[in-house]
């Protein structure tokens, strides 16, 4: 028999999803351009002067008119040629800076200022490493280290030297130098004239009453110390012209306080100003040539070396530098009976 049966084929039609269409893309363009359009306003407002908003607004109150009557460009943006406006019917504004661009101005002369001041406290500290490494390394220095001190202060380097109980600097009640104080003083003028700062030689003695010629007092004998010192750096070949002030504070300025009369405050203090404490002495000493008044209150003054200084950078031979120290301290005044 045959078996006939009928063959049933399915087709499944596929149908596909509905166009969803591509107004989104256009509204999201719009917001694009809006977004874009808003910030370039908010720019736009940021970096205009008050005299150019002024214009902005006049433009949109009265288009027709402003366009008649001044430059058809608002801002100038670079690279559009802008007429000149008639200065007749609108006559160009005068340039003020605004209160925040005269804060910015301050900003930036606080940071100038700040960097300087930076700059210049590293130059400080290679120079304080520089004679630190010269003292170490020096065999003459080396034995008198423990009375040399150096630090770093808000006016520049410090460089302190001081006597100690059997090796004074000076001899005793006068302000002849002992040799080895010379040396000491000669070994780091070389140094102290690499860097372009000016230095400040004060001198200081202890609270002992100074008993000798009536008048003449540690005020004095202070300050002849300081110029002392100042006269041995010339002579090394330090320039004069770098000396910003010579001063002796007797004992106002006790190293020791707890024992006024401790050898260590009798010392020489050599200070590298940093440019704000040289712009301050050089203030008081100007205010003190128009007042016909002393810089320092209670200072005695300090005239100046008759002899001529040496050229800077241009050292002596030894004997030639003993000869002219010699010289320059002929006028000293020695006291038979002194007290440190």
């Amino acid at each position: 028999m045959e078996n006939n049966q009928p063959i049933i084929v399915k087709r499944v039609k596929k149908v596909a999803g509905g166009h969803h269409g591509g107004a989104w893309k256009i509204a999201f363009a719009d917001f694009a351009t809006a977004m874009m359009a808003f910030f370039l306003v908010m720019w736009l407002m940021t970096v205009a002067t008050p005299e150019q908003k002024k214009l902005i607004s006049g433009y949109f109150q009265d288009p027709v008119g402003f366009s008649e009557s001044a430059s058809p460009y608002v801002i100038d943006l670079g690279g559009t040629p802008t007429p000149a406006p008639d200065r007749t019917l609108n006559p160009e504004p005068q340039e003020e800076q605004s209160p925040a661009e005269d804060a910015q101005a301050d900003v930036d002369k606080l940071q100038a200022e700040s960097v300087a001041e930076e700059v210049e406290r590293e130059r400080l500290e290679l120079l304080l490493q520089e004679l630190q490494n010269k003292v170490e390394e020096n065999p003459q220095l080396q034995n008198f280290k423990d009375q040399i001190l150096f630090e770093i202060t808000q006016d520049g380097l410090r460089i302190q030297i001081m006597d100690a109980e059997n090796r004074p600097m000076f001899a005793s009640g006068s302000a002849r130098l002992q040799p080895y104080f010379e040396d000491i003083l000669l070994a780091m003028t070389d140094t102290i004239a690499a860097v372009p700062n000016k230095i400040s030689v004060s001198g200081h003695t202890d609270a002992a009453p100074f008993v000798g010629r009536g008048g003449y007092g540690n005020w004095e004998l202070s300050s002849d110390r300081a110029n002392a010192a100042r006269r041995v750096l010339i002579a090394g070949g330090y320039d004069d012209e770098q000396v910003a002030r010579v001063v002796g504070y007797a004992s106002s300025a006790l190293f020791d306080r707890e024992n006024a009369l401790n050898p260590v405050n009798r010392r020489i203090d050599i200070v590298v100003l940093t440019k704000k404490a040289q712009r301050a002495i050089e203030g008081e000493q100007s205010d003190a040539t128009a007042d016909e008044a002393p810089a320092v209150p209670g200072a005695a003054p300090v005239a100046p070396a008759a002899a001529a200084p040496a050229a800077p950078g241009d050292p002596l031979p030894d004997g030639q530098l003993r000869e002219r120290l010699n010289i320059f301290e002929e006028g000293v005044l020695q006291f038979d009976q002194p007290a440190e």
